[in-house]
């Protein structure tokens, strides 16, 4: 079971005469393809285009993004989620300077071994920037082999990604394997052709005439994927404390859940309009007004929150005596704070940034 070396061919040829023109294509820059493959992880290539172009005027190589200060850093990753990458990013940017004068490792072995970059971004990275011939295989190349070899065991386990990702390798082998070329074809076939949702475009596949889900009409029903844990519902009561001129917001710890972003301040649970007003008088913080602000829900990939909002009118925030993590912004401080997404249904309702 393994990929035919001249539907590989087919690949190739089709990649090179096919492929999109996006901006981590421009060149064979490593640093560019490495961010733009953590970026996209995850995350919709609508989402990042633009967000990966802002990146890279404001962080345009490794030695900007080891000393970005974590705000601004946190802040550029706005609205792409998984803010951990980031934080891994800069701290493997750190771990080249150190260690490698600042120049991005040339191969597989060195790349993979870098905090941050496991063996899909270290083979994504050493094909495309160094035609190093190794594989890169993420869940757009698990699925096309799946169909491809009729795999219908669980795509989701170690042992069945194992399998698919050895029916790559003989290709590799051959004299005449163009790496850059088939690595990024894989990635825009299941991109744009061998798509997960809705089915596949099959007419416009170049390994349509060997695959083998294709030619039983099960294209449709593999890969199998097992279940994931369904996600943890929690309900947020956020309060949102203002004064004529600022916010307050608070900075959330160095670790878990939206680690080191800023966030309107909030506990667990639901309250009413009588149990603000009393979480108000407890942390003696006057009360002018109180309104209910529009409901909203934000989903992470283990957790969904479910959150009411609270607009609090009080006195002067910077006169308040407030823990070292809470800090007021005006409007225009806060267009330069880290928010999350989580975030957006309220920072879009006072109109605090531009989107």
């Amino acid at each position: 079971m393994e990929l035919k070396w001249n539907d590989a061919e087919k690949l190739t040829e089709w990649y090179e005469k096919n492929h999109r023109t996006l901006p981590w294509r421009e060149n064979r820059d490593p640093y560019r393809i490495w961010v733009s493959e953590i970026m996209l992880q995850q995350t919709r290539i609508e989402a990042v285009l633009i967000k990966y172009q802002i990146f890279m005027q404001e962080l345009p190589d490794i030695a900007s993004l080891a000393k970005v200060e974590d705000d601004k850093l946190m802040r550029l990753w706005e609205g792409l989620g998984y803010y951990s990458r980031a934080r891994n990013l800069k701290k493997c940017a750190q771990v080249i300077m150190q260690d490698h004068g600042g120049e991005m490792p040339h191969t597989y072995e060195q790349l993979v071994r870098l905090p941050g970059i496991g063996p899909y971004t270290a083979g994504a990275i050493a094909s495309i920037a160094f035609n190093e011939a190794v594989p890169a295989v993420d869940g757009n190349v698990l699925r096309i082999l799946a169909r491809y070899c009729l795999v219908e065991d669980d795509i989701r386990s170690a042992e069945t990604k194992k399998i698919l990702q050895d029916a790559l390798l003989p290709v590799y082998a051959h004299d005449g394997v163009r790496p850059r070329s088939l690595n990024q074809g894989l990635m825009e076939l299941g991109q744009l052709v061998c798509v997960p949702n809705g089915a596949p475009f099959c007419a416009q596949c170049p390994l349509a005439e060997n695959c083998q889900a294709y030619a039983q009409g099960r294209t449709q029903d593999i890969p199998f994927r097992s279940a994931l844990h369904a996600r943890r519902q929690q309900e947020r009561t956020l309060f949102i404390l203002r004064d004529g001129k600022r916010f307050l917001l608070h900075k959330r710890a160095d670790n878990g859940l939206l680690a080191g972003l800023y966030e309107f301040a909030g506990i667990d649970g639901h309250l009413s309009e009588e149990d603000v007003r009393k979480k108000m008088e407890e942390k003696q913080i006057a009360v002018w007004h109180l309104k209910r602000l529009p409901d909203a829900k934000h989903i992470f990939s283990h957790i969904e929150w479910h959150m009411q909002a609270w607009e609090i009118r009080t006195d002067e925030l910077r006169n308040l005596d407030l823990p070292e993590d809470y800090t007021a912004y005006t409007k225009e401080e806060m267009a330069l704070a880290a928010i999350p997404s989580a975030f957006k249904t309220y920072i879009d309702y006072y109109g605090l940034r531009s989107h």
